[in-house]
């Protein structure tokens, strides 16, 4: 038992200390939500009317209805930019390094997911706080209630980049692929705007973001985060945790980044 709280204790203090030194990162994973709740929430506040009606039949402002939202978007760019590094580290060779360990590889990449969970939270609540200090003020224990469903979001976003990078075998070609996922998986989305005003505007386009695994995973955070439960959202996010993170452990290869083409 030892080993692997000191296995798990090393990669996510070494998860810890890149974060660190990659300053830019953090600022980066603030300013893309902040510009959203800044700038162009005045926007669509002037659009879709200055109140609208949550999920859960409660007139919110649209920058409280968007700061789950946007905290998601923030879990998404980490999972994405977590498995950047992991197909930095399968480059490097560290990974392979880190895999000739006694214990079993299920436990190490599930440790890499975790570590980096831990951090995308930390952003996640830097954000929330500044949204506070801005005026959008969910209530004091939604805060703590909604960290087991920030958890397990970023776990689900973390394993599904995981899982697409496992198909990468050269670092240059994963911004593409990142862009090809993280865009459509956003916007398609209830994050921004609610679906039944999506509805009102296409019915097929409705249907794909209520659809999309991202809305499921933005809805269990925006009930959470206002102090309710929401029973289909867990059941999705959980399965699809499940899901991916097997799908990771069993498709990874290590050797992927050895076969390289001639230049």
């Amino acid at each position: 038992m030892n080993a692997y709280w000191h296995c798990l204790r090393g990669i996510v203090l070494r998860e810890w200390l890149r974060f660190v030194l990659q300053r830019t990162r953090f600022l980066s994973a603030l300013v893309r939500p902040l510009l959203w709740l800044l700038v162009f929430a005045a926007g669509f506040r002037a659009a879709l009317g200055i109140a609208i009606i949550a999920p859960y039949d409660t007139y919110i402002t649209y920058e409280t209805y968007i700061v789950p939202g946007l905290a998601c978007m923030i879990l998404l760019f980490n999972g994405m930019q977590g498995s950047l590094a992991m197909v930095y580290d399968r480059e490097m060779g560290s990974m392979r390094v880190l895999l000739t360990s006694p214990l079993p590889r299920a436990f190490l990449l599930a440790s890499k997911l975790l570590a980096t969970a831990l951090i995308s939270l930390l952003q996640v609540y830097a954000f929330l706080a500044i949204a506070w200090a801005y005026g959008v003020q969910p209530p004091a224990w939604g805060m703590l209630a909604a960290l087991p469903a920030l958890l397990l979001v970023a776990l689900l976003l973390s394993a599904m980049g995981l899982l697409l990078s496992n198909g990468i075998r050269q670092l240059e070609n994963f911004a593409g692929v990142m862009n090809f996922v993280i865009f459509p998986l956003f916007f398609l989305s209830s994050a921004l705007y609610p679906l039944w005003k999506m509805r009102e505007s296409s019915e097929w386009l409705y249907w794909l973001c209520a659809l999309n695994p991202f809305s499921h995973a933005v809805e269990l955070v925006r009930f959470a985060l206002y102090e309710r439960f929401n029973l289909l959202a867990m059941v999705v996010c959980l399965v699809l945790t499940l899901i991916f993170s097997v799908l990771a452990v069993l498709s990874f290869n290590p050797q992927h980044a050895a076969v390289r083409r001639p230049s």
